[in-house]
């Protein structure tokens, strides 16, 4: 827990030198264990006629499946455990090859399912991805949970073996699966990669260009391919500059890299790479979308909106540009000036009724939840819904579940615009931007639980400043607020205090 929250700020964690050739140690059994386990299955793989015959259907030469280092998890519980026997359970679980049920019991975590040995940038294997191989055995895609070697927010799928097979990387091409990957280093695009089971964040950009001046990021035409997209311009607008090239693909609809390059070839896919939309530009758009440039009102709000992302590039050349693009765009207001306006005091939108603020910690991380997955307002139960309309002292989070649950369309942009120009504007950017830090499984009950506690907080809060204003003037109308407070509690659902 230390060492993940000391990663999440950028912190080193003190140590004893004994302690750090301790920990050195232990990780050099587990790579060894990973290792050997990379090494099984892709000898499971030889002798499995399923698991052969689903990769040459997916149009998967030998030849790639070796150079991938791509095996097969048999069926059964202790495969792998008993193949390892020389590890102790304790080592196979810090590593992520076994896990526990709530009986304490350890089984191999991948069963009957096509393994990607996940490599470090020195080819070291340091996590797996498992697609699975039947009908029922769970999630399609799984991955190695977070362990000393792993660290899924950081790591790419495929750019040891882009970095191997490129001299110097021209480009790398962000995609959004295993198969992606191989099937396109395969056709003779042998520089892509794909992140792990999360979105594209700063770290994952930070590592790309390392290597690269250009990173070209593909995703679906869809509303989740557009919604990603946004996610990585997000995270992609700090790493930037006149020498880093940040573009985007979005590909026909229902057509992905491995079907475009089967069916059209390496060249029908090269050929979006091409034309990618470079990030100024898939930002202006975006920002612009439903906006009448004509207009000296929507030239201010795009002003305001386009502030807050204009800040993240680094000064140099290429925010000199984009700020002189937007100055064309809005008849010359900069953003500069657009955010000093922000910071006048302005009268509160129709929707609020308090302090647009965050009231705590669970606030915020909600908050940074909701945004990241902003239709997970339609997993809250009714009687939440009609609470978070009802309570008295709406703060930042309750306004956007209310601002979500009006409109069943709003996506993270929408909501940014609708609060373009107000001073929470940078606290929605801020949490939009925050990595995730757990699986998209668990987002929804961890959003609706938090929730629905968070609300509960709020009308305990708010019954005891109503009866303390009954306490303080016994007033019909205190008396009335009171008794329509508990009302109304009740046929949600809730007994209150008596």
């Amino acid at each position: 827990a230390v060492e993940l929250l000391a990663r999440s700020v950028g912190m080193e964690v003190p140590r004893e030198a004994a302690r750090s050739q301790e920990l050195r140690t232990q990780n050099e059994a587990l790579l060894e264990a990973m290792s050997r386990a990379e090494r099984f299955f892709r000898a499971q793989l030889k002798s499995n006629a399923d698991a052969i015959s689903y990769l040459k259907g997916r149009g998967i030469t030998g030849v790639t499946a070796r150079d991938f280092g791509v095996g097969y998890a048999p069926e059964g519980w202790q495969n792998l455990s008993e193949e390892l026997s020389q590890f102790t359970s304790a080592q196979l679980l810090e590593c992520g090859l076994l896990t526990r049920n709530d009986k304490g019991r350890t089984y191999d975590r991948f069963r009957d399912r096509i393994m990607f040995p996940i490599r470090d940038l020195r080819g070291r294997v340091i996590g797996f991805g498992g697609r699975v191989l039947g009908g029922d055995g769970g999630p399609k895609y799984l991955n190695s949970p977070e362990t000393p070697l792993f660290r899924k927010s950081e790591e790419l799928y495929g750019l040891f073996e882009a970095r191997t097979r490129n001299r110097q990387l021209l480009r790398v091409v962000v995609v959004e699966g295993y198969m992606d990957v191989v099937a396109l280093a395969q056709a003779g695009v042998p520089y892509a990669v794909a992140t792990l089971g999360t979105s594209v964040g700063r770290p994952h950009f930070k590592k790309i260009f390392r290597y690269t001046d250009e990173a070209v990021c593909c995703f679906d035409g869809d509303r989740a391919g557009r919604q990603a997209a946004w996610r990585a311009l997000e995270a992609g607008l700090a790493e930037i500059s006149e020498g880093k090239q940040l573009r985007f693909v979005f590909l026909p609809e229902g057509e992905d890299p491995d079907s475009l390059v089967s069916t059209g070839g390496v060249g029908a896919f090269t050929s979006h790479l091409d034309n990618a939309v470079p990030a100024a530009d898939y930002l202006f758009d975006r920002l612009s979308e439903g906006l009448n440039l004509d207009s000296l009102d929507d030239q201010a709000k795009l002003a305001g909106l386009a502030s807050p992302y204009l800040s993240l590039v680094k000064p140099g050349l290429l925010r000199d540009f984009m700020q002189a693009r937007l100055a064309r765009l809005t008849g010359g207001l900069s953003a500069e000036a657009s955010s000093e306006a922000a910071r006048q005091p302005k009268p509160p939108q129709a929707v609020d009724s308090g302090p647009v603020s965050m009231r705590s910690k669970l606030s915020e991380r909600l908050l940074s939840i909701l945004l990241r997955s902003p239709r997970l307002v339609d997993q809250i139960p009714e009687s939440a819904a009609s609470q978070v309309q009802t309570t008295e002292r709406r703060d930042l989070l309750l306004l956007v579940v209310d601002y979500l649950l009006q409109d069943a369309d709003a996506g993270v942009e929408e909501v940014l615009a609708h609060w373009a120009g107000e001073p929470a504007h940078a606290d929605l950017l801020r949490l939009a931007q925050k990595p995730r830090d757990m699986p998209d499984a668990l987002l929804g009950p961890e959003f609706v639980d938090g929730l629905v506690r968070y609300l509960d907080q709020l009308g305990r809060e708010q019954q005891q400043r109503l009866l303390r204003a009954v306490r303080e003037e016994p007033s019909r109308e205190n008396l009335e607020n009171l008794l329509r407070f508990r009302s109304r509690n009740r046929s949600a659902g809730e007994s209150g205090d008596d």
